[in-house]
């Protein structure tokens, strides 16, 4: 998704960029993402079983923002320069939260469709944000420009 995204980010959607903790080089990623003001939310998705097996394991990008949380974001109105971090405090945590599962966008229900079974709805949508949410890793970026 990530070329057709370059193009023109959907609402609900971007690129986050992160750099390479090896490498040094840029890696960008499609994600699901919301802004609130200044600040930007998403979710690093693990795989159930991945979870159940290893609960601390992350997402490669999640080590990256780790190493230098220095990041950009690509969103519908442009492209951001922010700072990414983990999601500590209970009440910014209960705050994306909200923001991220009760937020239904247009291509959440093919989303949903992919990975649910029968016809997408709102409440199939937001019940399959909030497992991702609770088996994930919250994010949230601190928007520069």
């Amino acid at each position: 998704m990530a070329p057709l995204f370059r193009l023109r980010t959907p609402r609900g959607y971007g690129i986050l960029t992160t750099t390479g903790r090896r490498s040094g080089q840029p890696r960008p990623k499609c994600v699901r993402v919301l802004r609130e003001g200044r600040r930007a939310y998403l979710v690093a998705l693990m795989p159930p079983h991945i979870t159940v097996e290893r609960p601390d394991a992350v997402n490669a990008w999640v080590h990256n923002v780790r190493a230098d949380p220095r990041v950009s974001l690509k969103l519908p109105d442009g492209t951001h320069t922010g700072i990414a971090r983990e999601i500590t405090d209970p009440a910014e945590l209960a705050a994306a939260r909200n923001l991220l599962c009760d937020t239904v966008v247009g291509l959440d229900f093919g989303e949903c469709a992919v990975h649910l079974r029968g016809v997408p709805s709102r409440g199939k949508i937001r019940d399959l944000h909030a497992y991702w949410f609770d088996t994930g890793r919250a994010v949230a970026v601190d928007l520069i420009d």
